[in-house]
Parts: structure tokens; sequence; C-alpha cells
């Protein structure tokens, strides 16, 4: 194999307003991205996710023949998919792209300290150059998906997971590490907000899966190990002394809440569960 070729990387930092423009100094950050090695083209603007600025990104790509994006802005959790498509838009394989979110992580939790803010929007400006560098174009593959789900954690929300796959055709294996389910909600007095008794809500729902012909429950149960990948997965479990395997397609993890041990309490001091199972007790 040869030598990689270098990559030609191009920088867009967003002052999203006065989000980040108010604390982050952008127009030094831009200047910062310019000297990072293999970056050839850095840019700021007030608003790059506007549908203006994504022809201009696009033009800026052909332009400079750019085959990796950094765009330094705001969250990727409702943006990335904007840029990424862009990418796609113009030729360029949308997993050659990076967000640095110098808006939550930076901007919005430093606001008072302009200078460190401005520094930090430099760091994670080149962390993310760092790691688009080593970026290789993928593909979207779609794979098929079984009726096969195991559910991990017997409490009120799997089993209102496994009744509810079930009664969509999947074949469910419901597992709980107790010997019996209900998990937290049998501790439990009364449900807000109806004043309801937990025992009302939890035994109709325990009779539903232990009865239901797409439901397999396993009580006194532990995971030993999963493997394989999305919609494949080969599970190992411990049983009665025994060691199961089998595959699934889906797993949920719907293992609830462990009350944290508070150490040694002063009189008079109770958990909430503790005071829960007072007033069960009457």
């Amino acid at each position: 194999m040869g030598a990689k070729s270098e990559a030609r990387i191009g920088v867009f930092v967003c002052q999203c307003g006065n989000n980040i423009g108010a604390v982050v100094d952008v127009p030094e950050v831009v200047e910062f991205a310019r000297t990072l090695e293999e970056v050839v083209f850095a840019e700021g603007d007030k608003f790059i996710c506007a549908t203006g600025y994504q022809d201009r990104i696009k033009q800026c790509i052909k332009e400079h023949s750019l085959d990796r994006i950094v765009v330094a802005a705001c969250t990727p959790r409702t943006h990335a998919y904007l840029f990424k498509r862009t990418c796609e838009q113009v030729g360029l394989n949308k997993y050659l792209f990076e967000f640095a979110n110098i808006r939550e992580h930076c901007s919005w939790v430093h606001k008072g300290e302009k200078e460190k803010a401005t520094e930090k929007a430099k760091d994670l400006t080149a962390m993310a150059v760092a790691r688009v560098r080593l970026l290789e174009p993928l593909e979207d593959v779609k794979l098929p998906v079984g009726k096969e789900c195991l559910v991990v954690g017997g409490g009120i929300a799997g089993i209102t997971s496994a009744a509810t796959l079930a009664h969509m055709g999947f074949k469910v294996r419901l597992i709980e590490r107790e010997s019996e389910l209900g998990g937290l909600m049998r501790r439990l007095n009364r449900v807000f907000p109806y004043d309801t008794p937990a025992q009302e809500i939890i035994g109709p729902k325990i009779k539903e899966v232990m009865e239901h012909e797409n439901i397999r429950v396993y009580t006194e149960a532990k995971v030993e190990g999963i493997s394989g990948y999305l919609g494949n997965y080969n599970v190992s479990l411990s049983h009665n002394s025994a060691i199961e395997e089998f595959g699934t397609s889906t797993i949920i993890i719907a293992t609830g809440l462990k009350e944290v041990d508070v150490g040694e309490k002063q009189d008079g001091v109770i958990t909430q569960l503790e005071l829960e199972g007072l007033l069960k007790e009457g």
C-alpha cells in the first residue's frame, strides 16, 4: 500500500448569533483553524445552518477540492444531519464530516470567561480536525431485523415492554434476576396520580406476561454474555444452574434503578422505599 495522501479539510465556524459570538471570538477561532495541519480552508459566519450558507459550503467544497469537513457550531443532535446532507448533495461522503459543539460545550457553560471560552473553542475545533483526518468513507447498510426480543429486567418497564412486543407478534424472552417479577413496584404502596394501590397495577401485568404465548419468562436468571451485532445478537444466559444460549434480533435493557446505600443513618431517617414499605404495612 502506498502512503496516505494528505487530506484537504474545510472548517466552518458559526457565531450562532450571540449564542456563540457573544462569548467566543469566532474570527480568532477561524484564524487558528487555518494553522491546523491539512486544513486548506476556514471561514466563519453568523448562521452557517441557514439555507444560503449551505450553498456556500457546497461551493467551497467544489472550489477548494475539500475532502473532509469540520463544522464548529451548536448541537450536532439537531444540526449534524443538515451538514451531512449538504456534503452528500455535492458528492462528499457524509462520514467524512465532524462536528465540534462550541455552543453547549463551550459558550453556554463559560459565558463569564470569554478568553478561556475562546481557547476551549480552539481546542474543540483542533480535536475535531484531528479526528476528521483519520475518518474513512462509509456506506449505510440495511440489515434484516427479526421479530425476537430479549427484555432484561422484570419490573414494570420490562413487563410493559414485553407485553407490548408480544401483542405485535414478537417472540419475547423476559428475564429477571429476582425470584419473581414486579421489581420495585412490588415495594410501593400507592401510585401517582390516581392513588392506585401498586399491586392493582403490577398484578394483572405479571399475569398477562406469564400467560402470553409469545413470552417466555425466566426468573433468577442472569445474562452472562452478549455478542454479535445490531439485529443479530447471541446471548448466553444462566438459569437453573445451567447455561442457555440463543439468538435474538433486539434487546431492551429495563433493569431499573438501584437504591443508593446512604451509609449509617441517623435515628428517625428513612429512605423513600422504606417509607413506602411502612405505608404499605399500614
